[in-house]
Formats: C-alpha cells, structure tokens, sequence
C-alpha cells in the first residue's frame, strides 16, 4: 500500500509538482517583505499603521506584558531582526535561522497578547498565522530560488 495520496484530479499532478518550489519561494518572500516592514518603522522612528511610535510600543510590551528587563536592548534586537532578519528570509539567505527566530518571536506575541481576548480588540491571529508561516519556512529551507542554495550551504 502507498502511502502517497491519489489526486482527484491527476492531470494537474505535474501542474502542483512545478509549482511547489515556487509557492514556497513567494510565501518566503512575501513573508519576509512583510516582516521587515514591521522592523523598519522601528528603526527609523516613523508611524507604522496605527503606532505613531512602533519601538514605543515594543519596549512597552516587553516592560509591562512580558517584565523582561533589558526593554530597550531587547526591542532594538526585535526592530533589527524584523528588518534584517526578514531581509534575509524574503532572500533566503540564513533561512532556517532566521526564520525560526521569527517564529519564536511571533510566538511570544502571541502569548503577549493572548490575555487581551476577544481578538477583535487587539487580537493575536495576525502573530499567529506568522509564526505558522515562519515555522512552514523554517522546516522548508530556503528552496530553490534563494541565496542559501545559490551558495550552496544552508544552516
């Protein structure tokens, strides 16, 4: 007995398998765009949607949700990864590292956020479905357009 699944449709087996590389190359990179535009308003001290001030906002969630000490390093090694570390992951560069980086970040938003339910508020669906993303990207690697492969090595 196989253990692989017929397609309801076989003719578009071919289709799915030519495909999957490039699915998973354009979720890498529109999952890294995204994030790094999430660490360069951090960065540069702009408003990034409804924040007038994203590190603000960072350094009060690690201070008065989290109690970490360290708010103000801890934020700027957030901003940094967020920009750098998403730059990295839409170009496949260091990929696994950084992109389970990103899932344990995006994790410990959640758990952040999770007390303020309903989600309709200021909700953790958004963090969620990213460190799913993340963790998806994290176990596939790079994949075939990255720089990871056209180097040759992955970590």
């Amino acid at each position: 007995m196989s253990n692989k699944t017929a397609h309801i449709f076989p003719a578009l087996a071919p289709l799915y398998a030519w495909s999957r590389p490039l699915t998973l190359s354009l979720l890498r990179i529109a999952f890294g765009l995204t994030i790094a535009t999430h660490g360069l308003p951090k960065l540069t001290g702009s408003a990034h949607g409804s924040m007038a001030d994203p590190m603000a906002g960072s350094i009060n969630l690690i201070t008065n949700v989290l109690h970490l000490p360290f708010a103000p390093q801890l934020a700027m090694f957030v901003a940094l990864l967020e920009m750098f570390g998403g730059l990295a992951v839409a170009g496949g560069l260091a990929t696994r590292i950084f992109a389970s980086m990103l899932t344990i970040q995006m994790a410990v938003i959640c758990i952040a956020l999770g007390p303020t339910y309903p989600w309709i508020d200021r909700g953790f669906e958004y963090p969620l479905i990213l460190a799913f993303v993340a963790l998806t990207i994290s176990i596939h690697g790079g994949g075939k357009w990255s720089i990871d492969r056209l180097v040759g090595r992955e970590l």
